[in-house]
């Protein structure tokens, strides 16, 4: 490489130049593979649409599905996807979304195997449109997707106690309200029911790209046990975050015991610090979030009736809860103890 080359080559311009130029071609593959993405999709969908009409018109019967396969196959021996299994998908998508509009929805802009989740296991259409929304808004991966239904997203988004419609402005109140959830799942910490605040804390932080997810998309983890001085004393912050679409910190704390109307106080307290220490002139006021084991609803609404600053109430659980369906079908601990040793003698004896 000759020494004119290589000053090129160390030159600010061209490195400048040389960033410029992959970030067009990382994007223009991004196009590339969404539109290749929705093109299939649609092909799927239409697909799946002849299969319906064709069965309901000619009276065919499931067997057209297996006959139709082989004859893909044959036609195109070199293209994955004719298989009985996802052409029996592409029949289930024309099911789950029968306007032709469905091209232009959400859902069609995600890969196939997102909406083979989505038809595995949300049958609710409003419901599996909020999914498929939140999850080309997000980025979801498949795995996250299938947590997010495993664990109710959908039921629990927007559902905590709140103050924001008489605090905020309406833009900022429905944007801040939809940013909570209740319950919180922490099904991912190592803990037990009885662990202590600052155990969950630990462990909160510890497993931060986890507690980031159950949270919600726009948090960003500013820090723990969030040191204040007012008045020369001083003051520690459980859990702050910066939520990045609301563009305002967040405060979070945590309670191991039932909600008390003197929680929100103490919080109240910490928004207003945060307000006049932390916050930015650009900022939106500071919100805050107590998360307690339980609460008694009705006695959260009336205590943040009483407090001047936007903030929400809602509960957290260590461990997912088991649907009422499946309870009947779960061992004891009796039996339990009884698998693990069978040389103990029955209790009724």
């Amino acid at each position: 490489m000759t020494d004119d080359l290589k000053n090129l080559v160390a030159s600010d311009d061209y490195r400048h130049w040389l960033l410029e130029l992959k970030q067009r071609v990382e994007r223009a593959r991004q196009r590339a593979a969404a539109s290749v993405n929705r093109e299939l999709i649609k092909l799927y969908w239409q697909i799946g649409s002849d299969i319906l009409q064709r069965q309901q018109t000619q009276g065919w019967g499931a067997g057209v599905v297996d006959q139709l396969a082989r004859d893909l196959k044959a036609a195109f021996p070199d293209m994955r996807g004719f298989s009985p299994r996802n052409l029996k998908y592409m029949r289930a998508l024309a099911q789950a979304w029968p306007d032709p509009e469905f091209v232009q929805q959400p859902a069609a802009q995600l890969p196939w195997f997102h909406l083979c989740t989505l038809l595995d296991k949300v049958k609710n259409p409003v419901q599996r449109d909020w999914y498929a929304a939140k999850a080309l808004e997000h980025g979801w991966s498949r795995a996250v997707l299938v947590a997010q239904v495993e664990t109710d997203a959908c039921g629990r988004a927007g559902n905590a106690i709140t103050n924001f419609a008489e605090r905020l402005p309406p833009p900022q109140s429905d944007l801040a309200r939809e940013a909570l959830k209740d319950p919180y799942v922490f099904d991912f910490l190592a803990l037990a029911e009885n662990a202590q605040e600052r155990d969950i804390e630990r462990e909160l932080t510890r497993h931060i790209t986890q507690f980031l997810l159950e949270l919600g998309a726009g948090f960003a983890f500013v820090g723990r046990q969030y040191r204040l001085e007012v008045g020369g004393d001083e003051f520690f912050i459980d859990l702050l975050f910066y939520h990045l679409k609301l563009r305002c910190y967040v405060v979070v704390e945590l309670k191991t015991t039932p909600f008390k109307p003197e929680y929100a106080g103490q919080l109240n307290f910490y928004l207003s610090a945060v307000d006049a220490q932390v916050k930015a002139p650009e900022d939106q006021p500071t919100i805050g979030l107590l998360l307690c084991k339980e609460k008694n609803r009705l006695v959260a609404e009336y205590a943040l009736r009483g407090v001047a600053k936007p903030m929400g109430v809602a509960e957290y659980q260590l461990m997912r809860e088991v649907p009422p369906s499946l309870e009947p079908g779960l061992p004891t601990i009796d039996q339990i103890e009884a698998e693990l040793r069978p040389d103990l003698p029955d209790a009724a004896s």
